[in-house]
């Protein structure tokens, strides 16, 4: 089985719509992919109603957290989407993604750059809009030449010219809240270095004994000695190692099925969720 449990749609930062991510998975040779858009499950539905038949869809969710000031993401799996109080820290997360948007959007036309949030908008196309859209405007109006450009300090990286905070989860509240939903957490390429801080080992041990159920070790970008690292951690820990691709469509380089999960692992992630279940297309 090849198993990607990492992938975004239009839903969120994607170009890809949810419809069109299940098939890219299906001719991409996966059998199951995750859909884990970002604070929101807005894609579910077109990505079940254009399942192909054999691929298994994952529902999942990547959360915005801070701990001690430093950005991480939290990946929520088969958790039931209905339930309140994680519904409405859901939605508050994604109302702000708004507001912090358009205030970067400001500040880079008070550098010069020849953006408008109107475009931002555009590029958004409905999806929860964040940084990354904001990064395609100026990537459209010719300010940089590519999208990892624009999340530097010089743009839209943390504590860059023009970047915004925004509002996000106390990593021990998202774990808690999907729990209480039923669903299963992993922690979101933990040791992403290029991206900028990440939060130190002893955190993930102490996330562990809150209830985090794993870590994502194969992804692009973590080397192979960060993987080595992680893989043991995780072991030593009895946490899921799992892998993917963080897949955004032509937003990124990466394709889908690039890193893959293991199936035991797996298994033993849907057989800790009870807030909702794999769905196979038939």
């Amino acid at each position: 089985m090849r198993i990607d449990l990492h992938a975004h749609s239009s839903a969120s930062d994607g170009t890809d719509s949810p419809a069109e991510l299940v098939a890219a998975a299906a001719a991409a040779g996966l059998d199951v992919v995750a859909i884990t858009d970002h604070d929101t499950t807005a894609g579910y539905a077109g990505a079940t109603a254009a399942l192909p038949a054999g691929l298994t869809l994952v529902p999942g969710a990547e959360l915005s957290c801070r701990l001690d000031g430093v950005s991480l993401h939290m990946l929520a799996y088969l958790f039931d989407p209905a339930e309140p109080e994680f519904a409405r820290e859901r939605e508050l997360v994604r109302d702000d993604r708004v507001r912090r948007a358009r205030a970067m959007t400001g500040k880079l036309v008070e550098l010069g750059a020849p953006v408008t949030w109107e475009r931002v908008l555009e590029i958004a196309a409905g999806g929860a809009v964040g940084r990354p859209h904001v990064a395609s405007a100026l990537l459209e109006a010719g300010v940089i030449g590519s999208i990892d450009e624009a999340f530097t300090p010089a743009w839209l990286g943390s504590g860059g010219r023009a970047y915004v905070s925004k509002h996000e989860l106390d990593p021990y509240d998202a774990i808690r809240l999907v729990k209480a939903a039923g669903g299963v957490t992993v922690f979101a390429h933990p040791q992403a270095v290029k991206r900028g801080r990440v939060v130190p080992v002893a955190a993930i041990g102490e996330l562990a004994a809150a209830g985090l159920d794993g870590i994502e070790v194969d992804h692009v970008d973590h080397d192979e000695a960060t993987r080595a690292s992680l893989r043991a951690l995780a072991a030593d820990l009895d946490l899921l190692a799992t892998g993917s691709s963080d897949y955004h469509g032509t937003r990124k380089t990466v394709r889908l099925g690039a890193h893959t999960t293991d199936p035991e692992v797996y298994e033993r992630l849907v057989a800790r969720a009870s807030g909702a279940e794999p769905i196979t297309g038939r």
